[in-house]
């Protein structure tokens, strides 16, 4: 059996699960779930000054040749562990004739920032075409001239994102930036070694967990799931203090060995180790280990509220290859090809059609929450307010202190 039909079989049994775990918010993205997530998704940012002069664009030499490059977050693509190779991405490559080089580069937001910020700034080529950094530094990148506009003569697709999300504060008229996909921040634990489970944020100090807990090297997603733990709603009126009580908590549980490591997307490696066995997580990462290692982890969203986020296209000022790099994201934004991609990452699709083209790939995966969420599931998710630049900085400066980073 193939790759892509084992993870078929594999998903509707897990699809199964999901199901009866969620019976009651069956349901599709739209009417009341579709404006909740999109009201969600539009909200997240930082708010300060906006775009500024920024280095000039390159020059894009697309016609010329015929190549994108993509660094993109791992387990963020279907792939075929048969061929090593990703399908939609070769069918992309045969469609357009254009070659595309794919690199699992992302980390974090903030240790590839910290690498190509540098480039960036002197307006140079950082080798990539696409890059896909979340809301939050998607709005970073935009305020300091980080990134190229975006032709929407070449993106005709864009008719299919979701009318909700045409609009996000930080880039109105997505001239900047296309939605790639979502996802939600929760909780994870391998059911064999820790069948107690976590229900909590507050459960992960639990004596049996000590040294083989992570946490996310992201101050975005660990400081909201922190205070949202504490009760604090992250949407509203809250600041320095209520932040530093939550640092107090994470630096406290970091220096007494409760927390293993700090770290970003490679979290995964000490999960299939075994060196950790619960901790902060991405939704999709956790279906993928779970696919590929064995239904070995359970994921659930806090009862206190877990996060829910995007990832975005952008074209960094320095590209080269912006047309090809457009094309490219117009491929995606079919309904047929983001129905695959749902299939396999098992992350919030923003592709209108596409629920109706997972019927085509896998029926049961139309009622998974995880990637069609309703009303019901939304509300066990949050975005935090917008920050102030002055605070974006305070506050990361205060976290990375901590972490030791």
């Amino acid at each position: 059996m193939s790759r892509h039909d084992h993870q078929f079989s594999s998903r509707r049994r897990i699809a199964r699960g999901i199901a009866e775990a969620q019976a009651s918010r069956r349901g599709v993205l739209a009417g009341a779930g579709g404006l909740a997530l999109a009201g969600l998704l539009a909200a997240c940012g930082t708010s300060g000054p906006k775009s500024s002069a920024g280095p000039s664009a390159a020059v894009d030499v697309s016609g010329e040749q015929k190549l994108v490059n993509w660094a993109n977050w791992t387990l963020y693509l279907d792939y075929d562990d048969k061929t090593k190779k990703y399908p939609t991405l070769e069918r992309f490559m045969k469609e357009s004739g254009i070659t595309a080089k794919y690199a699992e580069d992302i980390d974090s937001n903030d240790t590839y920032y910290g690498k190509i910020q540098a480039q960036l700034a002197a307006g140079k080529d950082i080798g990539q075409d696409i890059i896909t950094p979340s809301d939050w530094m998607s709005e970073r990148l935009i305020r300091q001239g980080y990134v190229q506009e975006l032709d929407h003569a070449n993106i005709p697709n864009i008719k299919n994102l979701l009318p909700e999300l045409r609009d996000v504060r930080f880039d109105p008229g997505r001239t900047k930036s296309l939605t790639w996909q979502s996802g939600f921040t929760g909780l994870a634990w391998n059911k064999e070694a820790f069948p107690k489970g976590l229900k909590n944020v507050s459960d992960l100090w639990d004596p049996a967990l000590k040294g083989r807990v992570t946490v996310l090297d992201e101050m975005r997603d660990t400081m909201p799931m922190l205070l949202l733990d504490d009760g604090v709603d992250i949407q509203g009126d809250w600041g320095e203090n209520e932040y530093g009580n939550s640092l107090d908590v994470l630096e406290k549980n970091i220096a007494n060995g409760q927390i293993r490591q700090v770290k970003g997307n490679s979290y995964k490696q000490d999960f299939i180790s075994g060196d950790a066995i619960a901790g902060l997580v991405y939704s999709g990462d956790i279906t993928q280990l779970n696919f590929e290692e064995g239904d070995k982890w359970e994921f659930v969203m806090p009862e206190a509220k877990g996060l829910i986020w995007s990832d975005n296209f952008m074209v960094p000022i320095g590209a080269t290859h912006k047309t090809n790099a457009e094309k490219l994201m117009d491929f995606y934004y079919d309904p047929d090809v983001a129905a695959e991609v749902a299939a396999y990452v098992n992350y919030v699709c923003p592709v209108v059609g596409a629920r109706e083209a997972m019927e085509k790939i896998d029926p049961e995966l139309v009622d998974n929450p995880l990637i069609f969420p309703t009303e019901e599931f939304l509300s066990l998710s949050s975005t935090e307010r917008a920050m102030s630049v002055e605070e974006e900085t305070q506050f990361q400066n205060m976290f990375q202190q901590v972490i030791g980073a």
